[in-house]
């Protein structure tokens, strides 16, 4: 893989690690490591295979669009109209999130330089300069993802080994709630923190000259990185910290406070950690509803830039200490858009037999029929 493809591997990697490093200790912490991990995996393996449907219906549509046109090429004006109602719903209510948390999170670090920012403050600054970022263009967030990935990537290292010698084998061990059923309903939140289906029409069109091969293994790789990042975060978390402070826990502040207890300097370094995943999230999603807007809308830079951000940020304005409830709504919307849509594409395609010299995601039929239930599984995990 050259640069470009890997940087694009971590522009998906870091679109999903953002909220869910927060959110998966918050969660999961209760039910022990063992159930939490095996859903976890479970999640990542079907979100995984839910994405290399939609690169495949993406590459069979003629690569290069967004996913408004791959809708209108595979499912037709109805099914364009359905696909974009959710996408806008979905990217609005995950950039809601992260401006959440990044706005809690620059609030407390104005207070550590004496500054005092209002949490209304800190989101609009949040926002409208990390949305400027994206207005430049995917070639930018690409260059400077890189950038604060390696940064990310070498703070959460030095996050986790400062606290394996605190590891206690006690809280490891610790299993609060035993109920199976409360653990399903957390799928929700953990697809969520695999969201990353959203920057694939972008990133088809970004890498034009790859090959299909190339393109899934992009996607591959960009979808193990966070699985890596979050069950070795989720170890250091749960063994450092009992049962009683994540019960506690509202906020990604709290997280932070916790650690902080122990020793200032590894909540700064966790401080920066956490920062920058949620940047670099926001940057992921923003990137994908600024292509989207300007695939649909066909307007200026300016004009997209205005439409791209105003509702998320007013919508962060009113959902205060709402945090993990607008990632659980996110994580129904997206089974629709990152299962059972990809699905029905691919599924016309194929029925079609429309490209059928373009990139194939493996397993046919069987795994057809796997992200099917899946997804039934995910919806399911909401109403029981």
């Amino acid at each position: 893989m050259n640069i470009k493809m890997i940087g694009s591997s971590l522009i998906i990697a870091g679109t999903a690690l953002g909220a869910g490093m927060l959110a998966i200790p918050m969660v999961l912490a209760q039910f022990g490591l063992v159930y939490g991990t095996s859903l976890m995996v479970l999640i990542c393996f079907g979100t995984t295979y839910a994405a290399l449907l939609l690169l495949e219906a993406t590459l069979k549509s003629g690569g290069g669009l967004g996913l408004n046109s791959v809708a209108r090429e595979t499912l037709g004006k109805k099914g364009q109209f359905i696909t974009n109602g959710l996408l806008y719903a979905l990217l609005i209510c995950l950039l809601m999130a992260y401006i959440l948390g990044a706005g809690d999170l620059i609030s407390k670090l104005a207070a550590n330089l004496g500054l005092t920012l209002t949490a209304v403050q800190s989101q609009v600054l949040f926002t409208v300069l990390a949305g400027a970022i994206v207005a430049c263009g995917t070639g930018a967030v690409d260059k400077l993802n890189r950038l604060l990935f390696l940064v990310m990537l070498c703070s959460l290292v030095l996050t986790l080994v400062f606290l394996m010698p605190g590891v206690s084998t006690y809280n490891l061990q610790q299993v609060t709630n035993n109920d199976h059923v409360e653990l399903i309903k957390t799928s929700a939140i953990l697809f969520t923190s695999f969201g990353f289906m959203v920057v694939i029409p972008t990133l088809v069109s970004y890498n034009h000259e790859a090959t299909d091969k190339q393109l899934r293994n992009m996607v591959i790789i960009g979808s193990l990185i966070p699985l890596v990042c979050y069950l070795f975060w989720l170890f250091a978390v749960v063994g450092n910290l009992s049962p009683e402070q994540f019960r506690s826990f509202h906020n990604v502040s709290d997280l932070m406070v916790a650690f902080e207890a122990r020793s200032p300097w590894v909540g700064s370094i966790l401080t920066t950690f956490t920062g920058l995943a949620l940047l670099t999230s926001f940057f992921g999603v923003a990137m994908a509803l600024f292509n989207q807007n300007k695939d649909m809308f066909n307007q200026n830079t300016a004009v997209t830039y205005g439409i791209s951000f105003i509702l998320p940020l007013a919508g962060s304005l009113l959902a205060a200490d709402k945090f993990l409830a607008v990632l659980n709504y996110a994580g129904i919307i997206l089974v629709f858009l990152a299962v059972f849509v990809p699905l029905a594409m691919v599924h016309k395609q194929r029925f079609m037999k429309i490209a059928e010299d373009k990139y194939r995601a493996e397993g046919g039929n069987v795994m057809l029929m796997f992200s099917l239930v899946f997804g039934c599984f995910l919806l399911i995990s909401q109403v029981i």
